[in-house]
């Protein structure tokens, strides 16, 4: 597909779906309720309890589901290599001593997948989009610092791929997996959905502690952070929970919000895009303003998700 015929086709879906969701959404009541009660995760790193034997562990900064079922342990992310050791060793006392059998990475990050090697020279199942297994097989360079990620070993890579969506069932239980196909922060991006328990893990598709870090190097874009919520709001429902890459549980009704976030600043990096700026111009006109209060500090997110514009939204040379 062209870049050209690809740009009119994200901006008509986005444009169609810009106002599907707003003012439509609410939060249920009990789960609302549910959430009022466990929104932060304790301090310290302790584990919070879900219920159903699904637990989110931090292994940094970085939010792991991890689902205790009578098989043993299934994981959502890994956290980084150097929290590896300290996150297995706390879902082995969590579980009992129960093995780890499957592994799901959200996208190829090495703060998500520094237990593949770990996991995967245990024998555990490690599940993927294939973009991502793919990543992990190349060196990348980030030209915003210039920091390289080496590949993994053979033995470290997913073992089970998809494309668009797959759906296993994992110590008795129905997993769906789906590709965010807009890409939001890689193209490699996927929910992990557990219907029974209504609970999904989003990777860093969400953020729940600021403004997220857009991979346009490895596919990422603004556009695909709206594009990504429409689709988890799609196949979720009012009751579901929503676990982030980084910070507290979420709701539906804060997914929402972030859309809309997310579509207005979309369309003001838009109109600096189409009218020659670049990310000087785009600093200036403040896309973010209304939402630096509670977002943070914004310059780095503008300038990257400006820069993420130009291979979806550049004229054919």
């Amino acid at each position: 597909m062209t870049l050209l015929s690809r740009r009119k086709l994200l901006e008509n879906a986005l444009r169609g779906a810009a106002g599907a969701w707003l003012g439509s959404m609410t939060l249920g009541r009990s789960a609302h309720a549910q959430l009022r009660a466990a929104r932060l995760q304790p301090a310290g790193g302790a584990p919070l309890d879900l219920g159903g034997g699904m637990h989110v562990l931090r292994a940094g900064a970085t939010n792991v589901l991890a689902v205790i079922d009578a098989d043993g342990v299934a994981l959502v992310d890994g956290g980084a290599s150097t929290e590896s050791t300290a996150l297995l060793e706390s879902v082995a006392e969590l579980s009992g001593g129960k093995t780890v059998h499957t592994l799901f990475n959200t996208h190829w990050h090495p703060d998500h997948t520094g237990s593949n090697e770990p996991l995967g020279a245990a024998g555990a199942t490690i599940v993927s989009h294939v973009n991502t297994k793919l990543w992990l097989t190349t060196d990348v360079t980030w030209p915003w610092n210039g920091e390289t990620v080496l590949p993994l070993p053979k033995s470290a890579l997913p073992t089970r791929t998809f494309y668009t969506e797959d759906e296993l069932e994992v110590g008795g239980r129905t997993v769906r997996c789906g590709h965010l196909r807009d890409c939001p922060h890689t193209d490699g991006d996927i929910y992990v959905y557990f219907p029974d328990e209504n609970v999904m893990a989003v990777g860093d598709a969400v953020r729940g502690d600021g403004w997220p870090e857009i991979d346009w190097w490895t596919g990422g874009w603004i556009g695909g952070l709206v594009g990504g919520l429409d689709i988890i709001l799609t196949v979720s429902n009012d009751e579901t929970r929503f676990i982030p890459s980084r910070g507290p549980l979420l709701s539906r009704a804060d997914l929402v919000e972030q859309y809309r976030m997310y579509n207005v600043i979309w369309e003001r990096l838009l109109k600096v895009l189409y009218s020659g700026g670049g990310p000087a111009e785009a600093l200036a006109a403040q896309p973010t303003k209304e939402f630096d209060e509670a977002m943070g500090e914004p310059e780095a997110f503008i300038v990257r998700a400006f820069e993420s514009m130009w291979p979806y939204l550049s004229p054919d040379a």
